[in-house]
Parts: structure tokens; C-alpha cells; sequence
């Protein structure tokens, strides 16, 4: 299989991006306190508008790491990411690939709800991903499945359209990293779903060669 090395904005020679926990107090800390901080965030206005935070969910020694985009309305209602149709798709497509939802670690590069389902500002993305990223270093993942162009471009630090960045495997300080459509945009278009099976084709073919293991005894 063949692995693409993402080359970072501003960057001209090929390097591994890094997922570290800068900006955290103490690094974050262990679950309880990383989960802590999150739900009393006030780093950026989102904290004004959210119902509750939503930190994330599924087995905390997972191989398989799901990141999201935002919540939305009924994940603002309910704490939890990928929930309502386009929750119901993404469970279905772990269950094509092998996995039921609760042998995953799913978590969202937003931890609040934007207002109106728009697209995070720079700076509350900024303002979140440390979260993300000591997430990535507690749960020390095989793999990284970026599920959608916000997730996908912000944990990878890029612009590169999601079309473009799908298909291949990248390295987040080491650990790899695959990109696919997100649920809802599935929904939306149905007759993408072919390029999303073979996105988690990929994912699954980088389990099985043990790619990722060198992060896990």
C-alpha cells in the first residue's frame, strides 16, 4: 500500500504533522481532568450558546479513532457525537467495516455547537483542537479516521479540498491518518458512498499491516 506523507502549510519539505497538547494547562491531564476542562471551556463565545459540551465516546483503548466535525443540534442535545441520521449512517458503515460503535473512540475537533450549524471560526477552532489532541495522545490510536473537510483540514492543517485528501494515508506525529466524506453529506449524496467504503477499505488495510502498531506494545 502505498503512503502519502502530508506536507504542512508553509512547509516545502515533506514532514509529519503533530498532535500535541500545547495550550493545555498541564497537558491536559488524564481523561476525568482532559473531560473536566472541556466541560467548563470558556475559551471562545461558543461556550455562550451551547447546551453542553460534547467530550466523546466509545472504548478508550480503541485502535480506531473516529474524528467529526462539530456538533450539531440534537449532539448539542445530547452530549454525545454522531447521533441522530447522520449518527445512524456512520454506525452502519463501522459495522460494514467490522466494528460496532462502542469498540470505537469517537470524538468531534469542535467541542461545542457552532450557532446554526455554521462552520467554526479560525479562532474557536484554534481555541478547541488542543482538546482533540490530547484526546489523540491518551487514546494512542492505530489510526486516525478524519470523517469530514472540516476535521479533515483542521487536524491535518490544510486546505486541501476533502476530494483531493481522501485516497490517501497520512502521518499525524506518527500515527496514521485516513480521510472520508462525513455522514451527512452521504445522505446528501448517496452515490459517494462507494468512494466512503473504500476510504474505510484503506483504514481497515492499515489495521491489518500493523502500520499504526508501533504506537501500542
Amino acid at each position: 500500500m502505498g503512503v502519502a506523507v502530508y506536507v504542512p502549510r508553509g512547509r516545502a519539505e515533506p514532514a509529519p504533522a503533530r498532535a500535541s497538547a500545547d495550550g493545555l494547562p498541564g497537558g491536559g491531564g488524564d481523561w476525568q481532568a482532559l473531560e473536566d476542562a472541556v466541560r467548563g471551556c470558556r475559551l471562545c463565545g461558543l461556550c455562550e450558546t451551547r447546551t453542553q459540551t460534547v467530550f466523546g465516546v466509545g472504548n478508550r483503548s480503541a485502535r480506531l479513532m473516529v474524528v467529526g466535525e462539530a456538533p450539531g443540534a440534537e449532539e448539542d442535545r445530547q452530549g454525545e457525537p454522531f447521533v441522530g441520521r447522520a449518527g445512524i449512517l456512520l454506525n452502519a458503515m463501522l459495522r460494514a467495516a467490522g466494528f460496532e460503535r462502542g469498540e470505537v473512540y469517537i470524538a468531534n475537533v469542535q467541542k461545542c455547537r457552532p450557532p446554526n450549524n455554521r462552520d467554526p471560526s479560525d479562532e474557536e477552532a484554534e481555541r478547541c483542537l488542543p482538546y482533540l489532541r490530547r484526546q489523540i495522545e491518551l487514546l494512542d490510536p492505530a489510526v486516525i479516521l478524519c470523517v469530514g473537510r472540516i476535521a479533515a483540514q483542521r487536524l491535518l492543517d490544510t486546505d486541501t479540498p476533502i476530494g483531493k485528501l481522501r485516497g490517501g494515508v497520512y502521518r499525524l506525529d506518527g500515527r496514521p491518518v485516513v480521510v472520508t466524506y462525513h455522514p451527512a453529506y452521504l445522505l446528501r449524496s448517496p452515490g459517494e458512498k462507494r468512494k466512503s467504503w473504500e476510504d474505510l477499505k484503506l483504514a481497515l488495510g492499515v489495521l491489518a499491516e500493523g502500520s499504526g502498531d508501533g504506537n501500542r506494545a
